[in-house]
């Protein structure tokens, strides 16, 4: 992680937002930041309010209540506007032009553009310039999208679930254009639900539910505050005896390796040494991102 000296001002606010759609509550005096040369991931159940504090700062809605500010201005000024990149889970763009096109007709908007040959070797897309998009196949359509989103030199880039339908290869190589950007200084605010993603590539992790921020720092600190621990070894013990133990989470084989979730790791380590004399290739773990953000939602989402 950059070291936090390094972060610069704060670009966007959500200062104690509220939003109602009819008698549903999606923000609670929600408060947000976003900073230059960082990258939020912004986490949640389905329903937890992402989406609409997203929107929010795009100026797709108002706030009920509470202040919002793009580079201290409302979002509804142009200025602002054309200082940001937005890349939308669902998009929908002419399919009759070219991806040429729609990569000059974005630009149009913008005043501090790309050059399209930097356009294609970030996104990937030169092999599909002369293209219609809507003869594109999903994966391809998500790079073009990621195109248009970084085809000017912004200070905020919006991501709402960018690698979806992507295959491995056009995943890397986003995550290493992203880790790029945040390198130079551009801000990025990511949903995703693939919470490895947010693992390997936010600086700054806010959990939400319910309308409400239930965790926030930096995912090495999310992970902390949960005392779930990742137990692998290799083991003779039945899987089914084990799963009997006090304290155990959860128990399954990866291949020849016993995978072991628990809330006292020491104690059900002690069990395994003093049962099973052939014990080898024991490791501990903090629990992942993943598993943090199951343990600080599962009582939310009931």
């Amino acid at each position: 992680m950059r070291d936090s000296q390094n972060i610069k001002e704060t670009l966007a606010r959500l200062e104690n937002v509220s939003k109602c759609y009819g008698k549903l509550r999606a923000l609670d005096s929600l408060s947000l930041s976003v900073n230059a040369g960082e990258m939020l991931a912004l986490l949640g159940p389905n329903g937890a309010g992402k989406t609409t504090a997203v929107s929010l700062l795009l100026n797709l809605i108002e706030a009920d209540s509470g202040r919002v500010s793009l580079f201290d201005q409302n979002p509804k000024e142009l200025s602002a506007r054309q200082r940001i990149g937005v890349m939308l889970q669902s998009a929908e763009l002419p399919e009759t032009l070219r991806v040429s096109e729609l990569i000059a007709l974005t630009q149009s908007y913008y005043q501090k553009k790309r050059a399209v040959a930097e356009i294609c070797e970030m996104a990937g897309v030169a092999d599909l310039l002369p293209r219609f998009y809507g003869k594109l196949s999903g994966g391809q359509q998500r790079r073009v999208q990621f195109a248009l989103a970084i085809c000017a030199k912004v200070d905020i880039l919006f991501l709402d679930e960018p690698t979806v339908g992507l295959d491995i290869e056009a995943r890397e190589a986003m995550w290493q254009c992203l880790r790029k950007l945040v390198a130079e200084g551009c801000a990025i605010v990511l949903t995703t639900h693939y919470l490895e993603e947010a693992e390997a590539l936010a600086d700054r992790v806010m959990v939400i539910a319910h309308g409400s921020v239930i965790a926030e720092g930096s995912v090495e600190s999310i992970r902390s505050r949960v005392s779930l621990r990742r137990i692998r070894c290799v083991s003779q013990i039945e899987i089914e005896k084990i799963k009997q133990w006090p304290g155990i989470e959860s128990a399954s084989h990866d291949g020849q390796y016993l995978m072991i979730q628990t809330q006292d790791a020491e104690l059900v380590t002690r069990r395994l040494l003093n049962e099973d004399e052939t014990l080898q290739q024991l490791e501990i773990k903090r629990a992942g991102l993943a598993e943090a953000f199951l343990e600080l939602t599962r009582e939310q989402v009931k």
